[in-house]
């Protein structure tokens, strides 16, 4: 199976009425063993066939089972839930369950939720063999298709109730398997990407340097998200206390002039540039061997040289890639943004704001507002592994039309 694509992914597992509820226990175990973060709600048929207190015990968070809690409301309410998550999976989905999403109630924590997230959505039904087989609910499903709600079996085998026929939920490990290619989109399938992330260091002695506030996890973001879309991706890296992305080659540098150079050596067999590395913008050219002493004056001058232009440098090139580049800005975004995007004369920019502190640097979360030539998109506050997914396919979808 394929499932290293869902370590850090965020799975809110919403948990329905029936027997098979008790297979969610082992599946929760199983997407931990992945490296997922799992959140569960219950409804108030599911609490009659297990305890909460098992799924918090096994995902090690508070399980979710009211609308209206007031101390869920006080911490994580049911928005929150909602944007938090980069999949809803419902498993098991019953029949009641199916309907009452078919129709877009919201009369519970798991409907309301359902509503409200902008995540990918997916069932995993059980139910009776003739519930499955009945035209209504296979009208529901018809009307769950329409809306993208991805569905994982159901399986045909012998059932609680005695009788045999399709109903049975998917095992756990095939349901972890299934909700793995959610993340495979196949939208950059075989094209060569180099993203550069992080900050840059310039020294100014051995011991002291210029930098900056980067921590490279939306760069590392964007990277994992353009490999899990398929492409063949290397990722020049600045220095930060990450994990490479699976699948993505990393090249370590430390200064601008470093990655300068890695990047000039390898983006031209590249087809898309996507550029998040916080580049600092001045170094200093002449650095003393030995460190400078605080002794003597109260002031010192330090003489400053820009670095170079990595991506105006990259877009200029004669077979130049599609080109993205990013800015964080703290006024003006996008006067400044649209102003960089065409003084370099690229063909995309992402810009966001970095003077909320609830945003950008050191935080899992970030809201973009892209542009390119006689458009534009916003893409809301989320966590960063989530907007970098929708970010690769805006450039997905930028890059196949250019082509």
């Amino acid at each position: 199976m394929q499932m290293s694509n869902l370590q850090n992914k965020r799975i809110l597992l919403g948990i329905t009425g029936g027997i098979a509820a008790y297979k969610s226990a082992d599946l929760v175990r199983r997407l931990r063993e992945q490296g997922v973060d799992v959140r569960v709600v219950m409804t108030a048929g599911a609490q009659r066939f297990v305890n909460p207190l098992t799924f918090q015990a096994l995902s090690a968070n508070p399980v979710h089972t009211e609308l209206l809690d007031p101390e869920a409301e006080a911490g994580m309410g049911h928005i929150e839930l909602a944007r938090w998550a980069d999949v809803v999976l419902i498993a098991p989905a019953s029949a009641n369950f199916i309907a009452r999403l078919a129709h877009g109630l919201a009369d519970d924590l798991l409907t309301t939720l359902c509503l409200a997230t902008t995540a990918p959505i997916a069932i995993a039904p059980a139910m009776n063999q003739q519930m499955w087989q009945t035209e209504v609910t296979q009208e529901n499903l018809d009307r769950l298709q329409k809306r993208s709600i991805h569905q994982f079996g159901p399986a045909k085998g012998g059932q609680a109730c005695g009788e045999t026929g399709f109903g049975r939920m998917l095992e756990p490990l095939e349901i972890v398997d299934e909700l793995s290619t959610l993340f495979e989109t196949g939208s950059l399938q075989d094209i060569k990407v180099l993203i550069t992330a992080g900050p840059t260091r310039e020294a100014l002695d051995p011991v002291r340097y210029i930098t900056n506030h980067s921590s490279g996890k939306m760069g590392y973001a964007v990277a994992r998200a353009a490999a899990e879309a398929g492409a063949d991706v290397t990722l020049v890296s600045g220095p930060v206390s990450l994990s490479t992305p699976p699948g993505v080659r990393r090249v370590d540098v430390i200064s601008a002039s470093e990655m300068a150079t890695a990047v000039m050596e390898i983006v031209e067999d590249c087809q898309i540039f996507i550029a998040a590395a916080a580049v600092a913008d001045f170094f200093c050219p002449h650095v003393p061997d030995q460190k400078i002493k605080k002794i003597g004056e109260d002031e010192m001058t330090i003489t400053l040289k820009k670095t170079p232009d990595i991506l105006a440098s990259v877009a200029a090139l004669p077979k130049s890639p599609f080109t993205v580049g990013f800015a964080a800005e703290t006024e003006k975004l996008e006067e400044y943004a649209q102003d960089k995007r065409k003084r370099k004369s690229l063909n995309m920019i992402a810009a966001n704001r970095v003077d909320d502190p609830a945003l950008g640097f050191h935080v899992d979360e970030n809201a973009l507002h892209v542009f390119w030539e006689g458009g534009e998109k916003e893409l809301p506050r989320a966590p960063k592994q989530k907007l970098a997914r929708d970010l690769i396919e805006l450039i997905a979808k930028k890059f196949s039309q250019q082509k």
